[in-house]
């Protein structure tokens, strides 16, 4: 905006300007053709007898109307006696004082604006010397009509200077914005974790904004480090004694005879439990958080993978008779995992590209979370297929139990980090299981999927986009 009213002002000078020259140059002009005249008048006298004569040159007048229908007039008087012409014409006052110097005169005559040209000569008589004036006068129509086109022309030199100017205004300014614009696409395309240096290439003149977004970014880094590196040590310091403290619980409740201790402790040992449980889910969030920062892109087999992390589950599903199943069938032991998921054809191979750790420890969250809230003699079952979905191939790994399920109301807020059912309050957990595998996959190029099954219990989905 402050282009555009900058380009209409220069216009509008540009076109005074041009004006007042156009003005100027035709007066001047006009002025010198009258003196011109003037002077021929004056060359044309002749002192003969003690009389002055003058022979009215035919050029002295006629090149005032050469160019235009321009009317005029002149007078001669020696002093202040009339000799010939237009009686009532005036002379240009200040001639008087200043001998072979015109004088000029811009003044209404017989109904018309003239300008008219005064020059004086001293001529010698019989009485002395003694002053010719000379006034010759023209009419200012054409004049007037010149400066009209002039005019319209100096409108149109100012419009079209007022476009070139807002189209260079216009080109300026964008080449300006350029590099703002790639600056703004380069930080926008980073994922809300990426607090890496901006390198794109900039003007001299955006150096400062870069290195103060740069020192920013790495002060909110570390800032963010120091974060996650309190949060990994209090949470591995807290764990410690927290697990000392509970075997002497345990110890405690087993040796006391008196109910109501017994009940007390068991109290301590939940929240103890839970405490632990927290600081644990607090340590792998952080770890996952730091590698979600510097994702890799390993290619990873995902049919091994899945196996590798049922098979690490099962001491747990077996303590609490658990029945622990892959793609429908009872995954027993090592022999019936790798038929499972192991030794997939090429055709049915899933492979996905990230970091192995961060999908494992997903794929091992969701699994605590069912064989956790299933109750004993329950069924966990895992399933890996490939699927169509939003014209991809996406590999579908889902883990559904035959426990509570969820609530239906807490479907959308369950991913929230330390969110839980209602129907969980009675179970220890920290809320953050599902945050985690939320993080993961999303951060891979998929997504989470949240449901109750139809025959009861919950299915949580992971899907991830496959690389081939």
């Amino acid at each position: 905006m402050s282009l555009l009213a900058s380009a209409a002002l220069l216009a509008v000078v540009v076109y005074f300007v041009v004006q007042s020259v156009a003005r100027q140059v035709a007066q001047d002009s006009q002025d010198n053709v009258l003196t011109a005249s003037a002077l021929s008048i004056l060359d044309s006298a002749r002192l003969s007898n003690g009389e002055i004569s003058i022979d009215l040159p035919y050029s002295a007048l006629s090149m005032l109307d050469s160019l235009s229908d321009e009317r005029v007039f002149y007078a001669i008087r020696l002093e202040r006696v009339f000799l010939s012409g237009y009686a009532d014409l005036p002379s240009a006052a200040a001639g008087r004082d200043a001998p072979n110097t015109p004088a000029y005169l811009s003044t209404p005559f017989l109904g018309e604006e003239v300008r008219l040209a005064t020059v004086r000569r001293r001529v010698s008589t019989d009485q002395g010397q003694r002053f010719l004036e000379v006034s010759v006068a023209q009419t200012l129509s054409g004049q007037k009509q010149a400066l009209a086109r002039i005019s319209r022309s100096a409108m149109a030199i100012g419009a079209g200077f007022f476009l070139l100017s807002v189209i260079l205004a216009g080109i300026i300014a964008r080449s300006a914005i350029r590099p703002l614009d790639r600056l703004t696409a380069s930080v926008s395309r980073r994922g809300p974790k990426d607090l890496r240096p901006v390198a794109a290439p900039v003007p001299s003149e955006m150096v400062p904004l870069v290195s103060s977004l740069n020192s920013f970014m790495r002060r909110l880094k570390q800032s963010l480090l120091r974060s996650e590196d309190f949060i990994a040590e209090a949470a591995h310091r807290v764990r410690t004694p927290l697990a000392v403290v509970r075997t002497k619980a345990e110890v405690v409740e087993r040796t006391s005879t008196d109910p109501e201790t017994r009940k007390a402790v068991r109290d301590m040992i939940r929240a103890i439990d839970d405490s632990s449980r927290t600081a644990g889910q607090l340590l792998d969030h952080a770890m996952v958080t730091f590698r979600l920062d510097q994702l890799t892109g390993e290619e990873i087999n995902l049919h091994r993978l899945v196996a590798d992390t049922v098979e690490r589950m099962r001491p747990t599903t077996e303590l609490k008779d658990i029945t622990l199943t892959a793609t429908g069938k009872t995954a027993l032991g090592k022999a019936a995992l790798d038929t499972a998921f192991g030794n997939a054809t090429d055709t049915d191979a899933a492979f996905i590209m990230g970091d192995p750790i961060l999908v494992q420890n997903a794929l091992h969250n969701l699994l605590d979370n069912a064989v956790k809230y299933a109750p004993a003699g329950a069924d966990v079952d895992v399933t890996l297929k490939r699927m169509s979905l939003d014209n991809g191939q996406y590999a579908r790994v889902s883990v559904s139990d035959t426990g509570p399920g969820f609530g239906d109301a807490d479907l959308g807020l369950l991913p929230k980090r330390f969110a839980r059912g209602a129907n969980t309050q009675a179970i220890v957990g920290s809320g953050l299981g599902l945050t985690i595998a939320k993080e993961v996959v999303e951060a891979h190029g998929g997504r989470l999927q949240i449901a109750n099954s139809q025959g009861g219990g919950a299915c949580v989905s992971l899907l991830f986009p496959l690389s081939c």
